[in-house]
């Protein structure tokens, strides 16, 4: 006796709706955007290859804009971290959930009303509430009363500061300097401008992260250990 074969499930579904039969809604609105895209790239001039490159600059604009930035290195304040020419990738995510920029961070911020027009590179030496001082009867660098030894970084024949600097660090600001002091305009500079020197946090683009050009000098920018000892302000007062 024959045995008509039963559609499966998979059969049900892949087969074309006959006659009175209701279409597979999830099929019919696949159909239509591949439709809608199609009609689309027929505007566009150069059809498909321009659509899918106009959909890619707006993939990196919008990248740029809310995740990662590129910066370009434009002077010798930053050695021998960062060198003239180097290009980093500002990470704009890793202030935005709460968390603050802390010492030893290169950060890139606006430095208009500030420290001048233009985007600016620094590391972040004191945060709110910090007291830093410079120098120490060692020529050191002290932050809420411990010494930081910056030789890690610091631009080699360099002396950590020239000037010397008494400061507190006022709630929601930065107290920043490059690593290559020498050659460096920095919170030492606008000491006796409006707002000290400081930074305001608002005014923080993002963290420098990697280098990712020259290739050969690509990495990864960590935060460095000298700055692990300090305590925080409220912990060296009490």
């Amino acid at each position: 006796m024959d045995i008509e074969a039963q559609p499966t499930e998979r059969d049900r579904s892949s087969r074309h709706s006959g006659p009175g039969e209701t279409p597979d809604p999830e099929r019919r609105e696949g159909r239509s955007r591949f439709a809608y895209l199609e009609t689309v790239a027929g505007w566009t001039p150069g059809g498909r290859i321009t659509l899918t490159l106009l959909v890619l600059l707006l993939f990196l604009l919008l990248l740029s804009t809310f995740v990662l930035q590129p910066f370009r290195i434009p002077s010798g304040s930053m050695e021998r971290a960062l060198r003239i020419g180097d290009r980093v990738l500002v990470n704009k995510l890793a202030y935005r959930f709460g968390a603050g920029p802390q010492r030893g961070d290169i950060v890139v911020f606006d430095g208009t009303g500030t420290f001048g027009d233009g985007d600016f590179i620094k590391r972040v030496v004191g945060v709110g509430g910090d007291h830093v001082v410079c120098c120490d009867t060692e020529g050191r660098v002290r932050v809420n009363g411990t010494p930081v030894d910056e030789s890690a970084f610091l631009y080699p024949g360099n002396d950590p500061s020239t000037v010397d600097f008494d400061v507190e660090v006022p709630d929601g600001t930065l107290f920043v300097l490059g690593d290559h002091r020498a050659d460096s305009s920095d919170s030492r500079d606008h000491l006796g401008s409006p707002g000290g020197g400081m930074v305001p946090v608002d005014d923080v683009i993002g963290r420098a992260d990697w280098i990712v050009w020259p290739f050969g000098h690509s990495t990864s920018l960590e935060r460095p250990g000298a700055y692990a000892r300090v305590p925080a302000a409220r912990d060296a007062d009490g």
